[in-house]
């Protein structure tokens, strides 16, 4: 963690400094578009296991996710006929995707991967998590006391997206869509906490 500096507050400027190294930065615009076009575009429904196949293992392979079976969850997403959830913006089908029974046993909750995986069907309503977004609500819930979250709140989705956006409102940066408050926080939480 940081001892000997603070780290910048959430401002306009900050955001938009984010966002610019966002855009120039190959490694993160280009997979960006590219799972765009294949959620938005090729592949928008979810009712073919092969398609839901090929959006589950872009973001597997695109996000670094620890998921060893992608056709037990492309059958699992299938499975829960998600498309009027996805456009109606329930958010109770983000812990629907996550939750998923490995081998017909052992349950196991994908937690980030459901929220990358609803938020690229419909990025104005599903905020992405990761453990980068979660260490700088965190760290920034303790400095200004912008929410009074507990930290097991980051992984109640509803909670979640309740946090994200009193973090908007708090900093004034409601003219910043969800996803690019994720840019923001991702880079930042990457910047200053990083994985050893």
């Amino acid at each position: 963690m940081l001892k000997d500096f603070k780290i910048l507050g959430p401002s306009k400027i900050e955001v938009k400094r984010y966002l610019e190294t966002w855009d120039s930065n190959d490694g993160y615009c280009l997979p960006e578009k590219c799972l765009n076009k294949l959620f938005l575009k090729t592949y928008p429904l979810n009712s073919d296991v092969d398609e839901v196949l090929i959006k589950v293992s872009s973001l597997i392979k695109l996000y670094s996710l620890v998921i060893f079976d992608s056709v037990v969850v492309a059958k699992h997403i299938v499975g829960l006929n998600i498309d009027p959830a996805l456009r109606e913006g329930d958010l109770s089908i983000v812990d629907k995707i996550a939750n998923v029974k490995m081998n017909g046993k052992i349950k196991r909750k994908f937690y980030s991967f459901a929220t990358k995986y609803c938020s690229f069907h419909n990025p104005n309503i599903y905020p992405i998590y990761d453990s980068n977004v979660d260490k700088m609500l965190w760290y920034f819930r303790n400095q200004d006391k912008f929410d009074g979250f507990e930290r097991e709140d980051l992984k109640t989705y509803k909670l979640y997206r309740d946090i994200i956006f009193n973090f908007q409102k708090h900093y004034n940066l409601e003219l910043f869509n969800l996803r690019q408050i994720d840019k923001y926080l991702f880079q930042a939480g990457k910047k200053y906490f990083p994985n050893n």
